[in-house]
């Protein structure tokens, strides 16, 4: 079969590369992540449904497929693009390669083109649809012979730029389940590997009674918008007892369950598209519940209170993006996946600003005074890594046992002074690049 493949941008870019992984077309959304590590976990974030993900990081696979790692049964991506993939990988934990992996997936892939230059198309452009054609289908021939001819082209290109996510958290919404393990076996797995509980302070706990000491005998629901394993597995190592519930669910149904706490989870999409369960969020905001927020689940809930979001340029997908807990002054390194953000000046009162983006000032965090809630836009769960804000689900098992334990959260002045000044720094950069 021919490896010929490329990637067809909406403004008309062709990136020609090889082929890997099942063959055919695709159009999807194209994004790049910055991670270093974390591909499998990447590729199976159900918020990633509807792209097509650019590593930046030039070697992908080189500790092939691992199983355990995955944050949900199956490959959500698009299409995957990689600068190059490791045909031989190296790790006691390796179970494959992942070539193979992405046939059996059917999900196609684009290597040996410069990543580096897509990633700057994108950032200056903004994130756009795009088509990856590989391989010698029928669909393909046509495909790559109308990039040829300029009026075949320009239908092509109105055939990408009309493609939009849709549904999108109906479709992930409990994949996850699939992979679910007890409590007992997740803090086992994890105190093998030393991924257990991260305090405040950056102190680790290996003993499952310490960790799960507050939590227990506690219920959770963990209302599902296409959850990350790992967020379930974080809340278990708490001793908190996790209930699953699609994103189907009522708050009549949730609050039947009578559960001490519900969390919000990632997911894909726009989060205005989710008309529905920010109907049912607003409900429960009225039994005075506590609720934490991950991602989706905090615009969710902003848009519940009443705040805004709005699309970003390029948006902030990686490992190493820079969080400011405005509290503290504290800036701490966290893993991110998203495309919207929460308007900073639209919050309502009661919504206090808990955490900030270092490299553009936008919102990262919210704490309700009103209410029993708070959540972040970054990922404290944050499986592959950094572990540095998993303090939070211990804040949330204080929230549950304490509802007014956020009450009196306030960010002094000087820490909200130094968004305006993140903001005229956007300003000017943007005057200079004018």
């Amino acid at each position: 079969m021919s490896t010929k493949a490329c990637l067809v941008l909406a403004n008309g870019l062709v990136f020609d590369g090889k082929s890997f992984g099942a063959s055919g077309c695709i159009i999807g959304e194209a994004v790049f992540t910055t991670g270093m590590n974390g591909y499998l976990e990447t590729l199976t974030d159900p918020s990633y449904f509807g792209q097509i993900v650019t590593q930046t990081f030039p070697l992908i696979g080189n500790y092939g497929i691992i199983n355990p790692d995955f944050e949900s049964s199956k490959i959500h991506v698009r299409g995957y693009i990689v600068r190059s993939w490791c045909e031989e990988p190296s790790n006691f934990r390796c179970e494959g390669e992942i070539d193979s992996w992405l046939k059996k997936q059917n999900v196609i892939g684009l290597y040996d083109i410069d990543t580096r230059a897509l990633t700057k198309v994108l950032r200056e452009a903004g994130v756009m649809n795009g088509m990856i054609i590989a391989g010698d289908s029928e669909e393909a021939k046509k495909n790559f012979a109308a990039l040829e001819n300029e009026a075949e082209k320009a239908k092509l290109l109105e055939q990408i730029k009309a493609y939009r996510i849709e549904k999108a958290v109906e479709t992930v919404s409990c994949d996850a389940v699939k992979i679910e393990k007890d409590a007992q076996t997740v803090f086992a797995e994890s105190a093998k590997y030393r991924a257990v509980p991260v305090r405040a302070d950056g102190t680790k706990v290996n003993d499952p009674e310490v960790a799960m000491k507050d939590g227990k005998g506690k219920k959770v629901v963990l209302w599902d918008f296409g959850a990350k394993a790992n967020i379930r597995r974080e809340l278990l190592k708490r001793g908190l007892e996790v209930m699953t519930m699609p994103c189907t669910a009522t708050a009549a149904q949730i609050l039947n369950e009578n559960p001490d706490g519900v969390m919000l989870s990632n997911g894909p999409g726009d989060p205005s598209d989710n008309v529905t369960i920010i109907a049912e969020i607003k409900k429960l905001l009225d039994k005075d519940l506590p609720i934490f927020g991950i991602c989706l689940g905090h615009q969710l809930l902003a848009l519940a209170k009443g705040a805004k979001t709005s699309k970003l340029k390029y948006g902030h997908r990686g490992a190493n993006q820079p969080v400011k807990y405005l509290k503290t002054g504290r800036v701490y390194i966290s893993s991110q996946n998203h495309g919207y953000a929460v308007e900073n000046d639209t919050l309502p009162k009661g919504a206090v600003l808990s955490f900030v983006n270092t490299n553009d000032g936008t919102c990262e965090g919210v704490t309700y005074t009103d209410t029993p809630s708070f959540s972040v836009q970054f990922h404290p769960e944050a499986s592959s890594g950094p572990l540095d804000t998993s303090f939070l689900f211990d804040e949330f098992v204080k929230l549950i046992n304490d509802h007014s334990y956020l009450r009196n959260f306030e960010a002094t002045t000087e820490r909200v002074d130094a968004i305006e000044y993140f903001a005229s720094t956007i300003k000017s950069t943007k005057e200079h690049r004018a």
